[in-house]
């Protein structure tokens, strides 16, 4: 692995951080930036939440800034506002003196190197002063950094038992930053699997939402997930999934930031193309997913296992699909889904590409996906987009009850034949004909 080349004078804090680490110095306590801002600076990457390590003890905290929120007090974390309402942690030197896998029990009074040693990987426990300009850095994680590895601090194990997240913390800085995870380190992932139980499943999802924004190519920290055990233990659902479908979730845009939920849904959504969509809706509702978003990974993929048979004939042939077919395949997918199911058509399809399996181009899938999307919001193609509904059946003298519903999809299908067949008169007339 080539190494890495680090600029400390990335190392430059925003002014409210600077002004808050000046009033607890001034104060009289020890205060330094810490964690993954100083490390994401030294790599060149960007990061906007610098978090404060300091001497002062909580109340201390409170008392010297006029705006705060009692943000993890037990554990000596304040949140404090600057002058625009923007929060900054600040969280008081601290040692572990219990923990039960996830939970820490800690205690105050501690030195800066006491709180650096509890931390979790080397490349995450390096301080920056913004008074002197000092880095500090204890455990060599500047020198990991330079050499692309992740590694634990001190004794790997006993840092995993600490807090089982960490195992995955470690795949995902892996993954994102494209690292290495040390030999020790791995072991001790390893061999926290057993233990992965003990983690919510609420944080659980949330390590899979973090690898979906923050990792260009996700594949490569589910494989890691996958051979270390993890995926098996966590969602049984994916455990044995194909390295064609980790390499469809990357074909897929990346959610950063946090933002376009709807990105990282779909990549979620990918992770589980393979298999039942009842079972990738039970795996949702598993980990404390919405029903919302279990309910959309489901029915994306009902109507991507109906479609992909039908898209790779129409494809794979040379003679594009006719209007007809177009407007068919939109009411079948619902107009609402049609960006959904065809993204993830497009990254199947790019995945077997590039594994040397046949599959239609690039430009025929985009060509169908802009075909799709006009027909989706310019034609009817959902009994809701009929020129009549069922009061005007009604008063056509057709009763209400099941084989009105049925009336009304005949008229669709109808319609889908022919748009312009979506006048009121025409409807009425064939829907007295049974539809």
């Amino acid at each position: 692995m080539t190494p890495r080349t680090l600029d400390e004078s990335r190392l430059d804090p925003p002014g409210a951080v600077r002004d808050i680490a000046r009033t607890l110095e001034e104060a009289g306590f020890e205060t330094w930036c810490v964690g993954g801002a100083v490390r994401d600076a030294l790599l060149g990457e960007p990061h906007l939440d610098w978090d404060l390590a300091t001497a002062a003890p909580p109340q201390q905290v409170r008392r010297l800034f006029k705006r705060t929120v009692p943000v993890g007090i037990k554990y000596g974390t304040i949140g404090v506002l600057d002058p625009r309402g923007v929060m900054h942690e600040v969280t008081t030197f601290r040692r572990d003196v219990n923990t039960d896998g996830r939970h820490a029990e800690v205690e105050f009074g501690a030195t800066l190197d006491e709180d650096l040693a509890r931390r979790d990987f080397t490349v995450n426990a390096i301080a920056y002063s913004t008074s002197s300009g000092r880095v500090h850095d204890p455990f060599d994680g500047r020198a990991d950094l330079q050499r692309g590895l992740i590694r634990a601090v001190g004794e790997a194990a006993e840092r995993m038992r600490e807090d089982r997240l960490r195992a995955l913390r470690a795949i995902r800085f892996a993954a994102r930053f494209g690292f290495e995870i040390e030999p020790a380190t791995w072991r001790a992932i390893e061999g926290s699997v057993p233990h992965l139980g003990r983690l919510s499943m609420e944080r659980v999802k949330q390590e899979i939402e973090k690898t979906m924004e923050q990792v260009a190519r996700p594949s490569t920290a589910f494989r890691l997930w996958r051979s270390s055990g993890a995926l098996a233990a966590l969602v049984p659902a994916l455990a044995g999934v194909s390295d064609l479908t980790l390499a469809s979730v990357d074909a897929l845009a990346t959610p950063r930031g946090g933002g376009h939920p709807e990105r990282r849904i779909n990549r979620i959504t990918a992770l589980f193309a393979e298999g039942s969509p009842r079972d990738a809706e039970r795996a949702m509702k598993a980990l404390h997913g919405s029903n919302t978003d279990g309910s959309w990974m489901r029915e994306v993929l009902e109507r991507w296992h109906k479609l992909e048979a039908p898209l790779r004939g129409a494809l794979g042939g040379g003679t594009p699909p006719s209007a007809e077919q177009v407007r068919r395949w939109v009411a079948l997918t619902g107009r609402l889904r049609v960006g959904s199911v065809m993204r993830l058509a497009a990254a199947r399809f790019a995945a077997e590409r590039a594994a040397g399996r046949p599959a239609p181009e690039a430009k025929a899938v985009a060509d169908l996906y802009r075909r799709m999307s006009r027909a989706a919001f310019r034609d009817p193609v959902e009994v809701g987009d009929l020129a009549v509904d069922g009061d005007d059946l009604r008063t056509a003298g057709i009763p209400a009850g099941p084989e009105m519903g049925k009336i009304l999809h005949r008229l669709l299908e109808w319609v889908l034949e022919d748009p312009a067949r979506n006048k009121r008169d025409a409807l009425l007339a064939r829907a007295r004909q049974g539809g």
